[in-house]
C-alpha cells in the first residue's frame, strides 16, 4: 500500500467564464429603455498553497484530476453572474511545481505561499457593457472564455536543516527517534524506511529539523535501490550527517568502505544550478551502535583515519544515548552559523513585472496550402476574442472584425500579401477558418441595422436605378412585342375568313 508520494502529475481544469447576457429593459411607458444585460462571472482558479501541516502528495496520487467552479451567466436588469469558486490545493512546504515539459514554474519554500496553477476563464461582457454612444443597443454579448486546462508536475523536496545519510539499517531512523519526538518505523531489516522522516531537535537555544534519507546503496544515483527517488530530499539541507554502522554483520562492509560508497553517490547526484554541491556542505560522521563492545572497538580503530580526512567524528548510541548531546549541539552550531550568513546576505532582487508596452500582441504566419497560401493569426488577444465571439450572431462577428481591425490585423495581412478571399486562420491547429474580406472591419457602430444583424455580412440584392429602368424597358418591349404578335394573328385570321366568304 502506498503511504508516501513525493512526485505526482496533476491534471487541472480551471473554471469557464460565464456568458454575458443580451437584454433590453422594458418598462411601462418605456418599451425600449436601453440594454441591461449583465456580465458573466469569471471562472474559478486552481491555486496551490504551501501548507506546513501537509507532508505528502498522497491525496493527489489517488485523485489527480482537479477542477474549479465555472462562472455564472449574466442576466437582465444589470445582474452579473456569480464568480466561480476557487479550488485551493494544499501542498507540502518545499514542493517544486513544474510544467508538462519539466520546466520549473515555482518553488514553494515558504509556508503560506500561493501559486495560481490554472487561471480561470474570463466572464463575457453583457450588451449593457458593450453599449457606446454610436452603438446604443447592441444585439449581442461576449461569451465566457474557457479556463486553463493541462498538466503540472509536483515534486516534493523536504525542507530540513540536517540530512542523515547512510546505508540501510545504519540506524538513521533510530537516531531521529532518539533526538526528536518523531516516531518512525524501526526494524532490523534493510529498506525499513520507505519515505523520508522529519524530526524537530532542540539543542540549547537552537531548534532545527532533521530528515533521514532512506535507501542509499552503491549505484543509488543511477537508479538502484530507493536512493534516486529520495536523494532530492537532501538538496535543501544545510549539513549532512554520515551515520555509519559499526556493528554490521554483513561481509565486506566496514565504516570506511560504507562512507566511501555514500560519498561517491552524493558526488554523482547533480544539484540544481545555483545550489552548493552536496559534498561542499558541512559534514559530520556519527559512528553508531557503540553500545556494542565490538562496535566500540571498531569505532576507536577508524576514528583517527576519519579525523585525518577532515571529518568531525562522534561516537553515538541510539540505545544508551551516548554522544547524542554533543552531536546535536554541534549540528545546532552549524545551523546557527548558516542562518546568520543568510540573514547578513543582501536581500534578493525583487522581480518587477512591467507592461509590455508597444510590443506587438499578435503575428501573422504564412503557410503553404493545397489551394494557396494560408494566413495564420497568432496571439493571446486574437485567440481570446475569437473565444468570446458568438458566430451565430452576425453583429457579434462584425464586432470581432472591428476589434481585429483596430488591433492592426488587417494592415498586417495586407503586408503579408493577403488578398480579398484569402484563407485566414486564427489560432494554432484547426482554429477558426474564414475567407478574409477587408470590408468586414469598417466602423460597424456607424451602421444602422436590426439588433443581431450586420449589413456588411449580408449580400446586397437591391437593384440599382439603371437596373430597374433596364428591366422596365425590357418588360415594356416584351409587352409591345406580344401585342404586335396578337394583332398580326387577328389580321391573318380576318383575312382567311374573307377569302372563304368570296368562294
Amino acid at each position: 500500500m502506498v503511504t508516501f508520494v513525493d512526485r505526482v502529475t496533476l491534471h487541472l481544469r480551471a473554471g469557464k467564464g460565464g456568458n454575458g447576457c443580451v437584454s433590453v429593459k422594458r418598462e411601462k411607458f418605456k418599451p425600449l429603455a436601453g440594454p441591461d444585460g449583465g456580465n458573466g462571472g469569471h471562472g474559478g482558479d486552481v491555486v496551490l498553497v504551501a501548507d506546513p501541516q501537509v507532508t505528502t502528495l498522497l491525496s493527489y496520487h489517488h485523485s489527480p484530476h482537479r477542477s474549479s467552479g465555472n462562472g455564472g451567466f449574466g442576466m437582465g436588469d444589470h445582474r452579473s453572474g456569480a464568480a466561480g469558486e476557487d479550488l485551493l490545493l494544499p501542498v507540502p512546504v518545499g514542493t517544486v511545481v513544474k510544467d508538462a515539459a519539466g520546466g520549473t514554474l515555482v518553488d514553494m519554500i515558504e509556508p503560506g505561499m500561493r501559486f495560481v496553477a490554472a487561471p480561470g476563464g474570463i466572464g463575457g461582457l453583457g450588451n449593457a457593457a458593450l453599449a457606446t454612444p454610436k452603438r446604443k443597443a447592441p444585439g449581442f454579448a461576449l461569451l465566457g472564455t474557457p479556463g486553463w486546462e493541462g498538466d503540472v508536475l509536483l515534486e516534493l523536496k523536504t525542507v530540513a536543516d540536517v540530512a542523515l545519510v547512510g546505508f540501510p539499517s545504519a540506524g538513521k531512523s533510530s537516531l531521529i527517534a532518539a533526538v526528536s519526538a518523531a516516531r518512525p518505523k524501526i526494524a532490523d531489516y534493510p529498506f525499513t524506511t520507505l519515505h523520508p522522516n522529519l524530526g524537530v531537535v532542540q539543542a540549547g537555544e537552537q531548534r532545527f529539523t532533521v530528515a533521514d534519507v532512506p535507501g542509499l546503496i552503491e549505484g543509488a544515483s543511477e537508479g538502484k535501490g530507493l536512493g534516486l527517488e529520495f536523494l532530492r530530499h537532501v538538496e535543501r539541507c544545510t549539513a549532512l550527517v554520515h551515520v555509519l554502522d559499526c556493528a554490521t554483520l554483513e561481509p565486506g562492509r566496514d565504516p570506511l568502505s560504507d562512507l566511501d560508497v555514500i560519498l561517491a553517490e552524493l558526488a554523482a547526484y547533480p544539484v540544481p544550478e545555483g545550489q552548493t554541491p552536496l559534498l561542499d556542505r558541512p559534514q559530520l560522521v556519527a559512528l553508531n551502535k557503540v553500545d556494542v563492545p565490538e562496535a566500540k572497538d571498531l569505532a576507536d580503530l577508524v576514528r583517527p583515519e576519519l579525523e585525518e580526512r577532515g571529518f568531525r567524528v562522534f561516537e553515538i548510541s541510539t540505545v544508551s544515548h551516548e554522544g547524542l548531546r554533543q552531536l546535536t549541539f554541534a549540528l545546532g552550531d552549524i545551523v546557527a552559523r548558516h542562518r546568520a550568513e543568510l540573514a547578513a546576505a543582501p536581500a534578493p532582487e525583487r522581480i518587477v513585472i512591467r507592461p509590455r508596452g508597444a510590443q506587438k500582441e499578435f503575428s501573422v504566419r504564412v503557410e503553404g496550402g493545397t489551394y494557396g497560401n494560408i494566413y495564420r493569426i497568432l496571439g493571446d488577444k486574437p485567440l481570446k476574442w475569437v473565444q468570446q465571439t458568438d458566430f451565430q450572431n452576425e453583429e457579434a462577428v462584425g464586432y470581432l472584425g472591428d476589434r481585429l481591425e483596430k488591433l492592426g490585423v488587417e494592415d498586417e495581412l495586407f503586408r503579408a500579401g493577403a488578398t480579398p478571399g484569402a484563407t485566414v486562420v486564427i489560432g494554432e491547429g484547426d482554429g477558426i477558418v474564414f475567407d478574409w474580406e477587408p470590408s468586414i472591419s469598417s466602423h460597424a457602430e456607424l451602421m444602422t441595422a436590426p439588433r443581431g444583424t450586420d449589413p456588411r455580412l449580408l449580400r446586397d440584392t437591391r437593384r440599382t436605378t439603371s437596373e430597374r429602368r433596364e428591366r422596365y424597358h425590357d418588360m415594356m418591349d416584351a409587352k409591345a412585342d406580344a401585342r404586335a404578335e396578337l394583332e398580326a394573328e387577328r389580321i391573318a385570321e380576318k383575312s382567311r375568313g374573307g377569302q372563304e366568304e368570296g368562294v
